[in-house]
């Protein structure tokens, strides 16, 4: 489809979506799914700006407005939050405000209606919906019925207050359960019951709801001398308002994360949903300095809890071949975030597990993290199969060489019987990484074999080149940035292997662990082998005529050179044994924080791990040394709390040039 008709697409399908949820109280999709959609049209405009409507649905905070209800402007607009995902994300919303020793103010995101309440002499004179964020409907009449909300304050001030509306996850069974035995319609999830309720025109009927409502802002806070968000929290409390208990301060990204962290887990035993974590500059005049899009704060975030289970479209069937032979079927997907990390494969791992549950081509499907690198499709929704939806029927030959496929009796999966498949090179790539060869930490045989797949390794040198695909891998599913760089560290470590473990991991017919050490030793030079004719070979001990000529016949072969030389631009050739090279590191915990000069991170995690040293990420009384570049954050200070040897950027740059 052409980028234009895909925007158009795009808009369309997000305009009708949120029309529906937000006047007609029906999700007809997922959150998960609406917000993907979303984040598509958002990518495209921004690569196709020519083609973005004037009106654009990535612009707007969405419509409640459903037309049945006198309106109410905002004093204030009710802008929506941006969405951030995972911990790059947020420590990219972080590095955009460009201000020191910053403090946050983080609150559990309440899945549930914004309210704005005003009230004039200390009384509620109008509670009214978000509407299109300039203007909301008057629900005054119910509101009113809140307990959480007072009806005079004890202060006689003008006031306007912000908040969110919702149902308790209890009162939403028990709702649903009346709702059944009458033989009306449940409704979906607990906040669009409280979304439709406080539409309501029967009030006894609005107060068996029994909803209930935190509230989180005051839009002009400095105007009643409140200097900080957590302050104007405080007031909010001491006005008779309900604050979420579950608000806390952080002055670094460490807490902020273990926040998340921690409310990941409590959220799911809460009384009410929550599906995310507010993010906000607690200083007031500080907010006002960093500001405003024209859809957002640029001084707040939401950060949205990944979903376990989400909806995509299956786009086509494509068919990998694995070391062994097998043929796994894969989903390619329109992009798709699942469990924080934005996904475009799943696996369907058979033929027999497709025609059990009717998988095809064009489907939406339900998909999962499973563990694995690549997530799995759960299940088609019949429901939303289109027309000209075909039955999936199994391929007859391999993808890569075309041989015809085999298939045991009583087994699942299919085979490509050809041994000289290129696909089989995945066993070479697998050698070349295992721990007695190359010993690339990080990779087991699962990942290569994915890589291979998605095309990130072909050749061994491929292993040195992951670096190039560190964007694409780190939105796999599993991989976040602090896994990556520990396998770009595995990477980087085992370019200064000895000779022995390279002989050994290039996979010579006959040529052992044991013969290639006696090789390297003899040699002591790459070069020096390739170059050394037969008879030179067959004199030395345990090194005959079928190992002679199998070392002769694989430096002969071009292919095996052009490899050889690519190698070179990456590995050690040379022989230096496998004893530890000493220094101040070996033996000792290290962590690594700031930048420094001339120096990547993972090359200084190498020089540590080379020296039999450990790299921690975190300080704590059993680190015996913190190295501190530019910019070090939180872990100078902890190392200075915890009174840990530290070493600045000259320190540590003057010691690793003398190494």
């Amino acid at each position: 489809m052409k980028p234009q008709e895909k925007i158009n697409e795009l808009s369309e399908k997000i305009i009708f979506y949120r029309d529906k949820y937000h006047k007609e109280q029906v999700s007809l999709i997922s959150d998960d799914e609406f917000d993907n959609l979303r984040n598509e049209l958002i990518l495209l405009e921004e690569k196709y700006p020519e083609f973005k409507w004037d009106n654009s649905p990535s612009d707007s905070v969405g419509d409640d407005i459903s037309g049945s209800l006198k309106k109410k402007k905002h004093i204030v607009p009710m802008l929506s939050l941006a969405n951030v995902f995972n911990e790059e994300e947020i420590t990219l919303f972080h590095n955009r405000i460009e201000i020191d020793n910053i403090e946050y103010v983080l609150e559990p995101k309440i899945d549930g209606l914004a309210i704005a309440l005003s009230y004039k002499n200390g009384k509620l004179d109008v509670a009214a919906t978000r509407g299109n964020g300039i203007e909301g409907e008057d629900i005054t009449f119910n509101v009113k019925h809140i307990k959480d909300i007072p009806l005079v304050l004890p202060e006689n001030i003008d006031i306007e207050i912000r908040g969110e509306i919702y149902m308790l996850n209890s009162v939403f069974e028990e709702l649903n359960q009346t709702r059944k035995k009458e033989g009306m319609t449940v409704f979906q999830n607990p906040r669009n019951a409280a979304s439709g309720s406080v539409r309501l025109l029967d009030e006894e009927e609005f107060k068996k709801r029994n909803l209930s409502c935190f509230v989180y802002h005051i839009p002009n806070a400095l105007d009643y001398g409140i200097k900080t968000h957590f302050e104007a929290l405080q007031y909010l409390k001491s006005l008779g308002f309900k604050v979420n208990d579950g608000i806390e301060k952080v002055d670094n990204l460490n807490d902020l994360f273990k926040y998340i962290e921690k409310w990941d887990t409590k959220r799911k035993e809460a009384l009410f949903g929550i599906d995310g974590i507010v993010i906000k500059v607690n200083d007031i005049n500080i907010q006002k300095k960093v500001g405003y899009t024209s859809k957002y704060p640029k001084w707040a975030t939401a950060y949205k809890f990944p979903a376990e289970e989400v909806v995509t479209k299956l786009e086509k069937i494509i068919y990998t071949v694995g070391r062994t032979g097998k043929i796994t079927p894969n989903a390619v997907l329109s992009p798709v975030r699942v469990a924080g990390t934005r996904v475009s494969k799943a696996t369907l791992h058979n033929f027999d597990l497709i025609k059990e549950k009717d998988i095809r081509e064009g489907d939406f499907v339900v998909i999962r993290k499973a563990g694995e690198i690549i997530p799995e499709v759960v299940k088609p929704l019949l429901e939303r199969r289109g027309e000209n939806i075909f039955v999936t029927r199994m391929i007859g030959n391999c993808p890569i060489c075309g041989s015809e496929l085999a298939k045991k009796e009583n087994e699942v999966n299919h085979f490509c019987l050809n041994k000289k498949c290129p696909a089989r090179k995945i066993e070479n790539l697998i050698h070349f990484a295992s721990k007695k060869a190359m010993n690339i930490e990080g990779l087991g045989e699962q990942l290569i074999e994915d890589f291979y797949n998605l095309g990130y390794l072909k050749k061994n040198s491929d292993f040195y080149k992951l670096e190039n695909y560190y964007d694409e891998i780190k939105e796999l599913e599993g991989f976040q940035e602090k896994k990556l760089n520990n396998l770009i560290d595995g990477v980087n470590v085992s370019k200064n292997r000895s000779l022995e473990k390279l002989i050994f991991a290039l996979g010579i017919r006959h040529v052992g662990e044991k013969v290639a050490l006696i090789i390297a030793k003899r040699f002591n030079d790459l070069d020096k082998v390739i170059d050394t004719a037969y008879d030179d070979f067959v004199v030395i001990d345990e090194i005959g005529p079928e190992i002679a000529n199998s070392i002769i016949r694989y430096f002969s072969e071009e292919d095996n050179l052009i490899e050889v030389e690519e190698l070179r631009k990456f590995v050690n050739f040379k022989y230096i044994g496998s004893k530890v090279v000493e220094t101040f590191f070996t033996n000792k915990k290290v962590v690594i924080t700031g930048t420094f000069d001339g120096y990547k991170r993972d090359e200084i995690k190498a020089i540590i791990k080379n020296s039999n040293g450990d790299v921690v990420s975190s300080v704590s009384k059993n680190t015996d040394l913190v190295l501190v570049g530019e910019d070090p954050g939180s872990k100078l200070k902890k190392a200075q709390e915890e009174k840990v040897l530290i070493w600045d950027e000259t320190k540590t740059l003057e010691y690793l040039k003398s190494l």
